[in-house]
């Protein structure tokens, strides 16, 4: 994919990334270091929680969206992130999904600050390997606008 500009992006436009399987073992060793709750990286004690079972964390969820958003080449000129709104975990992700991420892009801004860049609201839906959603958010990202010297 090419490297987007500010320019590139339009409402309603759709970007899909390609999918990443969550391993019960990248389950347990991100709960180990991150969000140590038994539903994490205790088989047993998930099996008598209201899940009845092993299931990631939301946290590990949210970021791994990010990774497969990365891997669309979507924000190569990204310059950080003001933040998330609207995060919604909506199903449990469980040891052998697969996810994938689709950002819509709900608004363009250029700065009215900084001529070099401005911002793309996106509306970030994760689905598993049925075609559910698991988790949507809205991702705020400061882009790069296209330079006078590369090509559209």
């Amino acid at each position: 994919m090419k490297s987007l500009y500010l320019e590139d992006f339009r409402p309603g436009d759709r970007f899909e990334s390609p999918g990443i399987t969550m391993t019960e073992g990248a389950i347990i060793d991100f709960a180990l270091h991150f969000d140590s709750q038994p539903i994490h990286m205790d088989r047993e004690a998930a099996k008598e929680s209201m899940y009845g079972g092993l299931i990631a964390s939301g946290i590990h969820t949210i970021a791994v969206t990010f990774r497969a958003l990365l891997m669309t080449g979507l924000l190569a000129n990204n310059l950080g992130s003001p933040g998330f709104d609207e995060l919604r975990w909506l199903r449990p992700v469980r040891p052998g999904d697969t996810l994938r991420a689709i950002a819509e892009v709900l608004e363009v801004r250029p700065s009215s600050s900084r001529a070099d860049r401005g911002s793309v609201r996106f509306k970030c839906t994760t689905l598993n390997q049925q075609g559910e959603p698991v988790q949507t958010v809205i991702c705020n990202q400061m882009l790069r606008r296209r330079p006078a010297d590369a090509e559209p």
